[in-house]
């Protein structure tokens, strides 16, 4: 049995950041990682043309500076090569284990710890867990009746041993992994057909003109990006400002009003993920591209057959279609007291998290990037940052309570859940007139944040205490800390929008 103060699972920028951040707070720490390296989704996604569409000075942490923030810029090399920079310091500190798949995280109420088994049969135990295993990482394969002969891959599983010069590309998606791969391949493959189901609303990226220093870049880039947020939560007018702005660029780069039209969306901006590219409109209107907007059928051993009855011949099939969300975290059995399993939890009340990162049942837990932690409009590292902060306020309330460990009540989950429903209904995400990943299947926004992320700031930025109760290991029962005073205690988690 391996015994540590933090148990972190999951080795990407998440993982990195919680170790980083626990450790220069004198926290002892072990992370463990399943791959073979660390960078998480920087590590599988390494296709053609694979960067991120947010400015690097903000996609960083504000304790962390990623290359490429001058340029406005970073691939995928570049924030590969920052999470080993940042890997290697935490090295210094901390134990990281890769190649290492935990299969199973069990609460047990003797001891308050977490006992943490892994594929190759060790235990671990641990006060704390940190779940950093992303939202964004287990494929979606579409489903289709037939078989292709050739190589098929999905843009988070390439094969770069796979020589493209010359052949027949066929990519199915129009997402933000096509609107970068499609620009790639078009210097090499002879040919590129893509399969659209529904097209997508892309504004053009920023450019970086005048040269700031890192930090004034960083809060730059921060309040234009929560310029697009009234555009997504309600206003008709900020909304139809951006959706002309992006029909702009739509008319700027495609002459031919046919293609013009097919990739005009019909639901309003922001519903479905935005595309940030100034290459992707160019690529489509390549010679050697062609766009189908007919429904695919079926799979040939040569060809992809769609709706109107075309067969459309090709050498290698690619998966844009992005993945299933939390899929690696719904996997993955976690037992809180008595027994309780998260999964089974979430499979009968629909995902949900106080503040999207503790969970009633499931002590001295804690989700990075989960529920309703997303964003659509800015860097998801500036909220999970935030929950960084939290966790690290709630590990020292634990020790100054002189608790074992603390559990969410589950009356403030179910208000603070309430509260981001309720905020999300006039939202874009879920009134936009389309279907996304952002939505479970009755239609509820358990992915985004419903508003500003300086209001998830301010909620997250002192730990409230009010809302847990404390465990005794001796007794496995709990000597239910206090609620503020009649009057005193403020809401939850108030209103994301402000309202």
């Amino acid at each position: 049995m391996i015994d540590t103060e933090v148990l972190i699972v999951g080795g990407g920028l998440a993982g990195l950041g919680a170790a980083h951040y626990l450790t220069r707070r004198g926290r002892t720490v072990h992370v463990l990682e399943r791959s073979s390296g660390p960078g998480g989704t920087w590590l599988e996604n390494t296709y053609p043309g694979c960067e991120c569409d947010i400015h690097p000075a903000l996609y960083s942490y504000s304790f962390t500076r990623l290359p490429g923030w001058i340029s406005g810029r970073a691939d995928h090399h570049q924030i590969l090569r920052h999470s080993r920079l940042l890997a290697d310091r935490i090295h210094r500190v901390a134990r990281v284990d890769y190649d290492t798949e935990v299969t199973d995280c069990h609460w047990n109420d003797t001891d308050a710890r977490w006992h943490v088994h892994t594929r190759s049969g060790t235990l671990h135990r641990a006060r704390f867990l940190v779940l950093a295993t992303g939202a964004l990482n287990v494929p979606r394969i579409p489903r289709l009746p037939g078989s292709f002969a050739g190589p098929v891959l999905h843009t988070a599983r390439w094969n770069h041993d796979l020589d493209l010069r010359g052949a027949r590309v066929g990519v199915i998606g129009t997402g933000a992994s096509a609107a970068q791969l499609v620009p790639a391949l078009i210097d090499h493959a002879g040919q590129v057909t893509v399969f659209q189901r529904t097209p997508a609303w892309v504004l053009p990226r920023t450019r970086t003109r005048v040269p700031l220093p890192y930090r004034a870049r960083r809060t730059v880039e921060y309040w234009r990006n929560e310029t697009l947020l009234p555009a997504l939560t309600g206003s008709k007018r900020r909304r139809a400002a951006l959706e002309a702005r992006a029909l702009r660029h739509l008319h700027a780069q495609i002459p031919d009003p046919v293609l013009r039209r097919a990739l005009t969306p019909s639901y309003r901006i922001g519903c479905k993920r935005i595309i940030f590219s100034d290459t992707l409109y160019p690529a489509l209107c390549h010679p050697t591209t062609t766009l189908v907007t007919s429904p695919l059928t079926e799979l040939a051993a040569d060809a992809v057959r769609t709706a109107d009855g075309r067969r459309h011949e090709i050498d290698v099939l690619v998966h844009a279609t992005g993945f299933h969300v939390s899929a690696a975290l719904m996997r993955l059995p976690i037992h809180g007291r008595n027994g309780v399993s998260l999964q089974e939890v979430w499979a009968r009340d629909g995902v949900s998290a106080h503040l999207g990162t503790t969970v009633a049942g499931i002590p001295n837990a804690f989700i990075l990037g989960g529920p309703n932690t997303g964003v659509g409009h800015t860097s998801v590292l500036f909220m999970l940052e935030s929950q960084l902060r939290y966790v690290a306020a709630a590990l020292d309330e634990t020790d100054r309570t002189g608790a074992d460990a603390l559990v969410v009540r589950e009356q403030a989950q179910h208000r603070s859940t309430t509260r981001i429903h309720h905020d999300s209904a006039a939202t874009t995400w879920t009134r936009g007139g389309c279907r996304s990943w952002y939505l479970d299947r009755e239609g509820i926004n358990r992915s985004l944040w419903p508003g500003a992320t300086w209001r998830y700031r301010l909620h997250t930025r002192t730990f409230d205490l009010h809302n847990y109760r404390s465990i005794r290991a001796s007794t496995g029962g709990s000597d239910g800390i206090e609620q503020a005073e009649p009057g005193r205690q403020r809401d939850e988690i108030g209103s994301a929008t402000g309202n």
